[in-house]
C-alpha cells in the first residue's frame, strides 16, 4: 500500500489562454489524484502557472500591459477553467508569489556559493519561443531543433549551472531506475540525448535584454532563466526550505506529468539540479503525447486550437473529461475531432451507461413501487449473476493496475466493458418477461444484481465523471456518493427497500453537426438531426401530392407508433438490402426485417432508438418473420431512419 501520492502538472505559461492540451494534462492529474483518494492513499495534487520569462514579457508588451498585469489577467483563465472542469488540486502555485521567489533565490545563492554556478562569456544561438540557447551543431537547417523556428545569435556574459559534470551520474541513474522516465521510448529518447556531450546550462538573462524574472541574489544585473525558476515550483510548493515536515511528507514526487515537448527540461535539467541540491529524485516523470488535429499538433500559430471551455459548455464537463481519458492511450498521440467525440459520447455514455440506468430505475419503479427489491440469499450462485459480478470485479482489478501502470485508458475501458456486461445480463434475464410470473423472486434478484453491479461500475468511473456518477449513485439510493475501493469489492452495499429515483437523461444523445461542401464560398453546416419543416396552417389543395388518398383521423389513430431500441443487427443471408434487427419495445423483444442494408451497417444501428409501427401483423420476408416496421425518410437514393432526439426509453408512445 502506498504511503502517499504526490502528482504535478507542468506550470502553464500565462502568455495566452488555455487549450485542450493544458486541459488534458490537468484532467489526467485530477483523475489520478481522485483514484488514489478512492484507494485511501494520502494525496497531494499541484498545478499552477509559469509567470516569468520572455514569452510573458512579449505578450504583455503586445497587450500594452506590464508583465505582472499580463500574468494577473491570464491566470484567471486557467483558474476558471480548472474550476469549470472540476479539478481538485490541493495547491495552485504562481511563480510570481513571494513563497516561490524566496526559495529560488536561496537555491541560487547556495549553488553559487558551492561553485555549482559560475560566470562566463557565451556566444551562441537563442530561440525566443523556447527561451533556450543552442550550439551550432544543435540547429536543424539553421533553426531551433525543438520548435523549428528561427534563432538569433547572441554574445553576452551569463551565469551557468555545471550541468555537464552530472552527465555520467544521470546516465547511470536512468539505467538503474527503469521506471524513472516513462513510457520506455521517452526514456530511450533521453538516453539518446545524453550520448552527446552535455553542456553546462545558462541559468541567467541580463536585465538589459530581459528584466522580467527573479533577480539573481549574487548579481542584481541579471534575472534567473525561466526554466530554472519554473522547475523549482515542484519543491517550493510543498515546503522546501520553508516547512520541513511538509516537504518530508510529500517529496519525492510520485509522478511529474508533462507533455513530450518538455522532456529534456524535466529529464535532464531537473534531475541534475536536484542532484546538485542534494535532494532525492522524483519517482517517475511521465511524458504524454499530443492532441492532434488534421495530423498536426494543436498550436495557436497553426490556428487549430480546441477551446476546452467551449467543449465543456456544449457537451458537459463530465463527458469532456471522459473523452480525454478514454480516447488517448497515455504516452501516445491522439486525434481530436468532433466526430470521434460524438461517436464515443453516444456509444459509451448515452447508449450504454445512460440507458442502463434508465432501464433499471424504470423497472424498479414499475415492478417494485420504486424500492430496491431484495435478492435471493445466494444470488451470486446463479450462473448469470456470477458472470456479471465477476466481469465487474475484473474491471476493479484492471483499474487498480491501470492506475499503477499509468494506463488509465485501459481502466476506463474495463469499466465500460462492465457496463456492457450489465446490459447483456438484462437482455439474457429479460426482467420484463420475469415480471409476468407469479413468483417475483427471480425478478427481484435480477434487478438488484443489475443495480448493484451498476453501483460498482459508477464507482470505477467516479474519478473521471464525478458529477454524473454521483447522480447515478443517488439515483440508486446511495447517500454517500464518494465511493471507496473496499465498497467496490463488496456485494450487497445497496440496501433492499431503499427508494430509487429517476435522475432524468444522464447523457442526452448528441446529434452531430457535419461540415458539408462550400456553398457560394461559405461552408454550409447540416445537422444530422431530423429536420422538421415549419408548420403550414390550412395548406391549399395544391400542396397535397396528386394521387395521395386523404385519411380521416380515425384511420390514422389505428396506427400504434412506439420507440424501440435496436439491440442486435445482422444481414439477412442471400439478401443484399435486408437487415434482421432485434429491438426492445419497452419490455418486449421483437424481430424486424428492414430494407436498409444499403444505407446502414449493422454496427451503426446497435444502440439507436428508432420509431416502429408496433401493431402490424407479423409477415415473412425472405423466410424471416418480421414483427413490425421501422419509420424512415427517403429522397432519391438517400434514406435516413427516424430516430428520437436525446436519451429516451424504449416503448414510449409516439404521438
Amino acid at each position: 500500500m502506498q504511503n502517499k501520492f504526490y502528482v504535478t502538472t507542468p506550470i502553464y505559461y500565462v502568455n495566452d489562454q488555455p487549450h485542450v492540451g493544458h486541459a488534458y494534462t490537468t484532467v489526467l492529474a485530477d483523475v489520478l489524484a481522485r483514484y488514489h483518494r478512492l484507494l485511501d492513499v494520502p494525496t497531494f495534487f499541484l498545478t499552477g502557472t509559469d509567470e516569468h520569462g520572455q514569452k510573458v514579457a512579449k505578450a504583455a508588451a503586445a497587450a500594452g500591459l506590464t508583465p505582472q498585469q499580463q500574468a494577473d489577467r491570464t491566470v484567471v483563465r486557467f483558474q476558471e477553467l480548472w474550476q469549470k472542469l472540476g479539478i481538485t488540486h490541493d495547491d495552485f502555485i504562481r511563480t510570481t508569489e513571494e513563497r516561490h521567489k524566496v526559495v529560488v533565490q536561496k537555491i541560487l545563492a547556495d549553488l553559487f556559493q558551492r561553485g555549482e554556478i559560475y560566470r562566463a562569456e557565451y556566444d551562441g544561438w537563442y530561440c525566443v519561443p523556447c527561451e533556450r540557447f543552442f550550439t551550432e551543431k544543435d540547429l536543424v537547417t539553421g533553426n531551433c531543433p525543438d520548435c523549428g523556428r528561427p534563432v538569433e545569435k547572441i554574445k553576452e556574459a551569463n551565469y551557468f549551472f555545471r550541468m555537464g559534470k552530472y552527465q555520467q551520474w544521470l546516465l547511470d541513474y536512468i539505467q538503474a531506475h527503469p521506471k524513472f522516465i516513462q513510457p520506455d521510448y521517452r526514456r530511450n529518447e533521453t538516453l539518446g540525448f545524453l550520448r552527446q556531450p552535455l553542456n553546462d546550462l545558462c541559468i541567467s538573462r541580463p536585465k538589459s535584454r530581459l528584466a522580467w524574472g527573479i533577480e539573481l541574489p549574487f548579481d542584481a544585473d541579471y534575472v534567473c532563466y525561466v526554466w530554472f525558476d519554473a522547475l523549482v515550483n515542484y519543491i517550493s510548493a510543498v515546503g522546501y526550505l520553508s516547512d520541513e515536515a511538509a516537504f518530508k511528507k510529500w517529496w519525492p514526487c510520485s509522478v511529474h506529468l508533462i507533455g513530450k515537448d518538455i522532456l529534456t527540461t524535466h529529464t535532464v535539467y531537473w534531475p541534475t539540479m536536484l542532484q546538485a541540491m542534494g535532494l532525492p529524485q522524483p519517482e517517475m516523470i511521465f511524458a504524454h503525447g499530443w492532441w492532434l488535429t488534421s495530423g498536426s499538433k494543436m498550436s495557436k500559430t497553426a490556428g487549430n486550437v480546441v477551446d476546452p471551455m467551449e467543449l465543456a459548455e456544449r457537451f458537459g464537463v463530465d463527458a469532456f473529461r471522459y473523452f480525454l481519458i478514454a480516447e488517448m492511450a497515455m504516452g501516445q498521440d491522439a486525434s481530436f475531432t468532433e466526430d470521434s467525440f460524438v461517436r464515443r459520447f453516444n456509444a459509451d455514455l448515452a447508449n450504454d451507461l445512460g440507458n442502463l440506468l434508465n432501464r433499471i430505475t424504470n423497472m424498479i419503479g414499475r415492478y417494485f413501487a420504486g424500492q430496491l427489491p431484495a435478492p435471493a440469499e445466494n444470488a451470486l450462485a446463479g450462473p448469470e449473476e456470477k458472470t456479471v459480478w465477476d466481469t465487474v470485479q475484473a474491471a476493479v482489478t484492471t483499474l487498480e493496475r491501470s492506475v499503477t501502470e499509468m494506463r488509465l485508458h485501459e481502466g476506463v475501458g474495463a469499466a465500460i466493458v462492465a457496463v456492457k456486461a450489465i446490459n447483456r445480463y438484462l437482455e439474457l434475464k429479460q426482467p420484463w418477461t420475469l415480471a409476468k410470473q407469479a413468483d417475483k423472486a427471480p425478478l427481484a434478484t435480477t434487478l438488484f444484481t443489475a443495480a448493484e453491479t451498476l453501483r460498482v461500475a459508477a464507482g470505477l468511473l467516479f474519478p473521471v465523471m464525478p458529477e454524473k456518477m454521483a447522480a447515478v449513485l443517488r439515483s440508486l439510493g446511495q447517500t454517500n456518493t464518494t465511493p471507496k475501493l473496499d465498497e467496490l469489492r463488496a456485494w450487497g452495499v445497496l440496501k433492499p427497500g431503499t427508494p430509487v429515483q429517476d435522475c432524468g437523461p444522464l447523457f442526452p444523445r448528441v446529434e452531430k453537426v457535419e461540415e458539408k461542401t462550400e456553398v457560394g464560398g461559405q461552408k454550409a453546416e447540416v445537422s444530422s438531426k431530423p429536420q422538421v419543416p415549419p408548420a403550414v396552417i390550412n395548406p391549399p389543395p395544391s400542396t397535397i401530392p396528386q394521387g395521395v388518398e386523404l385519411l380521416d383521423y380515425a384511420h390514422f389513430a389505428k396506427l400504434e407508433l412506439r420507440t424501440a431500441q435496436i439491440v442486435t443487427a445482422a444481414k439477412v443471408e442471400g439478401a443484399d438490402k435486408l437487415l434482421k434487427l432485434e429491438v426492445l419495445v419497452g419490455e418486449e423483444r421483437r424481430q424486424i426485417v428492414a430494407g436498409i442494408a444499403l444505407h446502414y451497417t449493422p454496427e451503426q444501428l446497435v444502440g439507436k432508438t428508432v420509431v416502429v409501427v408496433a401493431n402490424l401483423k407479423p409477415a415473412k420476408i425472405r423466410g424471416v418473420e418480421s414483427q413490425g416496421m421501422l419509420l424512415a425518410a427517403s429522397q432519391g437514393d438517400k434514406l435516413v431512419l427516424v430516430t428520437v432526439d436525446g436519451e429516451f426509453p424504449s416503448g414510449a408512445k409516439v404521438k
